[in-house]
């Protein structure tokens, strides 16, 4: 007998799942939009809100349009995810911190 491949457990997203991530994903980039376009509230405020809109919408993205989720299927993908934006993160913020205290010593003197 032939081997049949069922991609059922890959968790694809249905035309509700992705409407619902287009929204959201609508909602969370006309919000920081009108933020700073018509800006009311102070700036470093401003920046923070972008800040968490735009973390939540990489969020929102990898759950309703990369389909990143806690089930079996998934875990692999996801530790994949974690494991390369902790090398990210660490990439550039060592690389920040490097050139800060570069910075520091050749101003000081």
């Amino acid at each position: 007998m032939a081997n049949t491949h069922s991609h059922d457990e890959a968790g694809h997203g249905s035309v509700k799942s992705y409407a619902i991530g287009f929204i959201l994903s609508v909602i969370l980039t006309l919000i920081p939009f009108g933020l700073v376009m018509y800006p009311s509230l102070p700036k470093d405020v401003t920046l923070w809100i972008v800040l968490a809109f735009a973390v939540i919408q990489v969020i929102v993205h990898l759950v309703y349009f990369l389909h990143l989720d806690r089930s079996a299927a998934q875990r692999n993908n996801v530790v994949a995810f974690i494991f390369a934006a902790l090398v990210i993160v660490l990439l550039v913020g060592l690389s920040l911190w490097i050139m800060f205290s570069i910075h520091t010593v050749m101003m000081a003197k």
